[in-house]
C-alpha cells in the first residue's frame, strides 16, 4: 500500500491511498465465497460455485464493490495511523480507481489542530472566600427546621405559606378538561408551581369557599389554550416550626445542643465551600486556557457537539415541540437565540477537550485499569446502577474510549492544577488536595457516556 497526505487546511487533509492487486486479491477471494454462499446455482453445492460463474451471475462489478468495502476502511485506518493523523469524524471516500491492477482512493477527513501549549506552571487563578458566616448556618437551620415542622388544621382564611387541600376544574367553553382538574391536591400556597394565579386566587378563602379565575393551560392537548379554572378550598393547614433550642437540636441531630448542632453545622458548610471553591479553580483554569490558547476548531466538531446537546435537551422535554416552546418562552429565548448560545457553549466545550487532550499528550499521560474502574463505579453510583451493569452498558454503546478520555482530560487537568497558584479572593493559598477530589467529581457531574 501507498499513501500520501495533503493538508488541506490546519485542520483538513486529504489521504491518497493505492492498494496494490495483491493486498486486495484476500479481500477478492472472500467476496467470491461471500456471494457464492448466497446464491444458487444448479450442478454447484452452495459455497462452491466457481468465480467465472459468478461473474456470469451477478458481474464482476458487484463482487469488486463487495471487496472494496472491505478494503477501504481497512487501508484508510492504516494509511491514517502511517502518517499520524488525529482523525475526527467520518471521511469522505471517493474510490478514483477499481481494476484488476490495483484500487485507489481519496479520503478527506478532519484532523485535531495543532496547538502551541503556553507555559503551564504557576498559572493564577483567583476564587471565591470560603468563608462560613452565621447567615450561611441558619439558612441551614432554617431548611433543618421546615423538615421537622408539623402541619396544623386552622379556622381561617388562607394565607401565604398555608397547606391547602383543593379541587381544581378546568373548562373551556363549558367542556371540562381532564389535564388541568384535579381532586384533594396538596398544595403550598405561595410556592406558584400548579397554576398561574391560584395563589391570588386563594388567598383570603377559607375552607369550602370556591373561586374561578382564568389561567392558561401548561400541558396536556390544550396546552396554550385559556382555560375557566374552579378552585375550591378543601381546608387550610399551617406549619408550626420546632423551637431553636436543645429539644430540637436533640430532635435532629445526635447532639445535645444547639450551640453543637451549629458548630457541626459550620464545620459541614465550610466543607461544602472548599470544594465548591476547588471546582471553581478548576473552572476558571479552564477558562483561562480556553480564551488565551488561539487553534482553529473543526466546523464539524462543533457541530456534533451542538447536535448532542440539542439533542439532550429535545429528549429531555419528550420530542415534544409544543413543550420545546413553552421551555424557549420561560427562558425568554427565540429559537435563533437558543441555537447561537448552544454554539457559543459548544465551541467552549470542544476548544477546552482539545486543549486538555493536548495537554494529556505533551505530559504523556495514561489512565490505567484502575482509574477506569473507580470512574465507572462512580458514575454507576450516580445512576444508581450496579457497577458491572453500568460498565456492560458503556460497552454495548461503545463509548469506553469516550470514557477512557475523559478520564485522562481529567488527569491532565489535575496536573496543571497542582502547578496553578490558587488563592482565595482574601490571598490566601487553596488546598490542591481539595481540587484534585473536585476535579474528579466535577468531570463527573458533567459526563453522560451511556447515551
Amino acid at each position: 500500500m501507498k499513501s500520501t497526505a495533503e493538508n488541506l487546511s490546519p485542520t483538513r487533509v486529504r489521504l491518497s491511498v493505492e492498494v496494490p492487486f495483491d493486498e486486495v486479491k484476500p479481500s477478492l477471494d472472500a467476496a467470491y465465497k461471500k456471494i457464492g454462499a448466497q446464491i444458487r446455482v444448479p450442478g454447484f453445492r452452495p459455497g462452491k460455485v466457481p468465480a467465472r460463474i459468478i461473474d456470469q451471475r451477478v458481474g464482476r462489478a458487484a463482487v469488486l464493490e463487495e471487496a472494496v468495502n472491505e478494503v477501504v476502511p481497512r487501508t484508510y485506518v492504516e494509511a491514517a495511523r502511517e502518517h499520524e493523523l488525529k482523525t475526527l469524524g467520518q471521511p469522505d471516500i471517493e474510490v478514483t480507481k477499481q481494476d484488476d491492477e490495483s484500487l485507489s482512493f481519496t479520503a478527506e477527513v478532519d484532523v485535531r489542530p495543532d496547538i502551541s501549549l503556553p507555559e503551564l506552571t504557576a498559572i493564577p487563578v483567583t476564587v471565591d472566600d470560603a468563608e462560613v458566616t452565621d447567615d450561611d448556618v441558619d439558612e441551614q437551620l432554617s431548611s433543618l427546621r421546615e423538615r421537622f415542622g408539623s402541619l396544623t388544621g386552622v379556622d381561617r382564611p388562607v394565607q401565604t405559606g398555608d397547606y391547602v387541600s383543593i379541587d381544581l376544574v378546568a373548562s373551556i367553553d363549558g367542556e371540562e378538561i381532564e389535564a388541568g382538574s384535579a381532586k384533594g391536591m396538596s398544595y403550598e400556597v405561595g410556592s406558584g408551581d400548579l397554576v398561574d394565579g391560584l395563589d391570588d386566587a386563594i388567598t383570603g378563602k377559607a375552607a369550602g369557599d370556591t373561586v374561578t379565575f382564568t389561567a392558561t393551560l401548561q400541558q396536556g392537548d390544550r396546552a396554550g389554550e385559556e382555560a375557566e379554572i374552579s378552585a375550591t378550598v378543601n381546608s387550610v393547614k399551617e406549619k408550626e416550626l420546632p423551637e431553636l433550642d436543645d429539644e430540637f437540636a436533640q430532635l435532629a441531630s445526635e447532639f445535645d445542643t444547639i450551640d453543637e448542632l451549629r458548630d457541626d453545622l459550620r464545620e459541614r458548610l465550610g466543607g461544602v465551600k472548599k470544594l465548591e471553591q476547588g471546582a471553581q479553580a478548576r473552572d476558571k483554569l479552564v477558562e483561562h486556557l480556553v480564551d488565551t490558547v488561539e487553534f482553529p476548531v473543526p466546523e464539524s466538531a462543533i457541530k456534533s457537539e451542538v447536535d448532542a446537546r440539542e439533542h439532550e435537551v429535545v429528549h429531555a422535554l419528550g420530542h415534544d415541540d409544543a413543550v420545546f416552546d413553552r421551555y424557549l418562552e420561560a427562558q425568554g429565548k427565540t429559537r435563533e437565540e437558543f441555537t447561537d448560545e448552544l454554539r457559543g457553549d459548544a465551541e467552549k466545550a470542544v476548544r477546552a477537550q482539545f486543549l486538555l487532550d493536548a495537554i494529556a499528550d505533551a505530559n504523556e499521560v495514561q489512565v490505567g485499569d484502575t482509574e477506569l474502574t473507580e470512574y465507572l463505579v462512580r458514575q454507576a453510583s450516580r445512576y444508581n446502577m450496579a457497577p458491572q451493569e453500568f460498565a456492560s452498558q458503556i460497552m454495548q454503546a461503545g463509548n469506553l474510549p469516550v470514557v477512557y478520555a475523559d478520564v485522562r482530560r481529567n488527569k491532565a487537568l489535575a496536573e496543571v492544577l497542582e502547578q496553578a497558584t490558587i488563592t482565595d479572593a482574601s490571598g490566601n493559598p487553596v488546598d490542591l488536595s481539595a481540587l484534585n477530589s473536585t476535579s474528579a467529581s466535577s468531570a463527573d457531574e458533567s459526563d453522560d457516556p451511556i447515551e
